[in-house]
């Protein structure tokens, strides 16, 4: 049946319905009124507002929440482990625009040689500015929260305001990222944006965006040479699936008068982005590392060995891994398997299950970082999908999903080393701290020291700093923590520990108090 419309009435454009846009808009010929510019002016600057309250909201409680931590960890002078005293070294050699030897390490020791990570070099401005190994805790929690905000933006076009603040603070305090912070400053830290703009780009089909963010990953760590050849494969995958057909008006624009076209840039962008992976997996641990390391090697080759793990069924079942995998599943509301994004958490979690180092099984220290924008970014794409399904009781449970894995994240929380920010007795002054703080101003100005991991962090931006279980030439100073430093306690006080490392080199003890004690020439 045709139905026919209504006719125009007087100040309507012929043939017009009444309340359509073509109604509302202005005669051709003439211009908007000022004040109806500037009240479109207004209103286009409130809704960006609008769209943007979400993201900054949750980037600003995520970002506190890890400076807290941060501040209390230091002001308690805790000392996870040598890590942050060595990269705090790195960047102080990137500030002086000097070649990363970090003698923490060892003497003459080219961090480049250890781990492939040329990318820290960017934060030497802000270590510049602010030399010391607080202000890389505080580059991470912006790391961290600027991801979370990332997710949330993209959460909000797909979920809403309200589930996107929720989701994003989800991720912004997810267990792999609260197990980073604990650990301290880590490489990976720069890897969480990165991965986070990658995969919400893949998620609107901006082929270029995707790889372009993911392009600088195989210069956060080597491994993730192999993570950018996983991401480059789904690209191709995506593009090649879905006929390059985009998603969102802006890649509609771009693509409509050629759909074939689009879907061979995809393509070839996913195919170069994979060669790219290959490329620089290939140098970094073929070429670099080797040449830089002293002893001519690939310092972690020796810590994969599949045919061992698999062929021992302790390893290849150990609890640790299956308390990883359990986390991934939970915190996505199990849905992380219904989205081609989780295809990228195979070269990350392949190295750590199959390695025969224990330590990269669970879901501890800053190994699990990189896994979180994934799970959530997966979960997120795994929503969209349900949405169509074939099973009603799939898009019903879609539409619980979001709720679910907040749920998850919250429960999880008081187990998570964050949850000690609203433990009174957590932001205890620590009873060493008086004793801690006059050991490290008993260093002389501009002294060397050897030094055990319990003042290390605090010593390393204004000393040449060594560590105590490493070949060195022997110092002005010696500062040990006899109570958490990790010095082994049969070598006695730091006047025997002088004698032991150092022979024939008279050291004299200045301080010693609480277990912190040093000694100088």
């Amino acid at each position: 049946m045709t139905q026919t419309s209504a006719p125009a009435t007087p100040g309507d454009p012929a043939g017009a319905p009444r309340g359509s846009a073509a109604a509302a808009a202005v005669p051709t010929g003439e211009r908007p009124s000022v004040p109806d510019r500037a009240t479109r002016w207004v209103a286009r600057v409130w809704e960006r507002r609008r769209a943007w309250a979400a993201p900054v909201a949750v980037f600003a409680l995520v970002f506190a929440g890890y400076v807290l931590f941060a501040a209390q960890q230091w002001a308690q002078f805790t000392a996870r482990s040598w890590d942050l005293g060595i990269f705090t070294q790195l960047l102080s050699r990137y500030a002086a625009l000097q070649p990363p030897i970090v003698t923490i390490k060892g003497d003459g020791y080219n961090l480049l040689g250890d781990h492939f990570h040329p990318l820290l070099a960017v934060l030497a401005p802000v270590y510049a500015v602010f030399p010391s190994a607080f202000t890389l805790l505080v580059v991470q929690a912006a790391c961290f929260a600027l991801a979370a905000a990332v997710f949330t933006r993209a959460a909000r076009a797909r979920l809403g305001a309200a589930t996107s603040v929720a989701l994003g603070l989800a991720f912004g305090f997810a267990w792999g990222l609260q197990y980073a912070a604990d650990a301290q400053f880590h490489e990976i830290a720069l890897a969480v944006p990165l991965l986070t703009l990658s995969l919400v780009a893949v998620l609107d089909r901006r082929w270029l965006a995707a790889c372009l963010w993911g392009a600088p990953l195989v210069f956060v760590k080597e491994d993730l040479g192999l993570t950018v050849v996983m991401l480059g494969l789904i690209v191709i995958l995506l593009a090649w699936r879905e006929g390059g057909v985009p998603t969102t008006p802006a890649t509609e624009a771009r693509s409509g008068a050629a759909p074939s076209r689009f879907l061979l840039s995809g393509m070839g962008l996913g195919a170069g982005l994979a060669v790219w992976g290959v490329i620089w997996f290939v140098v970094a641990t073929m070429i670099v590392l080797p040449a830089l390391n002293p002893g001519g090697e690939w310092a972690y080759a020796d810590k994969a060995d599949p045919l061992s793990v698999l062929t021992d069924t302790a390893i290849l079942f150990a609890p640790a891994k299956g308390e990883t995998l359990a986390l991934i599943l939970v915190c996505s509301a199990g849905l992380v398997l219904r989205s081609p994004v989780a295809l990228l958490l195979l070269p990350t979690l392949a190295w750590r299950f199959l390695s025969t180092n224990s330590g990269y099984w669970a879901p501890t220290w800053h190994y699990s970082a990189v896994l979180i924008p994934i799970v959530l970014v997966a979960l997120l794409d795994a929503i969209e999908r349900g949405r169509s399904s074939r099973w009603a009781w799939m898009r019903a449970y879609i539409r619980q999903a979001p709720a679910i894995a907040v749920t998850a994240a919250v429960v999880l929380l008081p187990g998570l080393p964050l949850f000690s920010l609203v433990e009174a007795a957590s932001w205890d002054p620590s009873p060493r701290a008086a004793s801690a703080q006059a050991a490290i101003t008993a260093v002389p100005d501009g002294a060397s020291v050897v030094s055990d991991i319990g003042l290390m962090n605090y010593l390393v931006s204004d000393h040449d700093v060594f560590w105590i279980g490493n070949d060195n030439p022997a110092p002005d100073c010696l500062v040990i923590d006899t109570v958490a430093g990790g010095t082994p306690g049969e070598w006695g006080d730091v006047i025997a520990v002088g004698q032991r490392l150092f022979p024939g080199v008279a050291y004299t003890g200045i301080f010693d108090s609480d277990g912190y004690q040093v000694a100088c020439r």
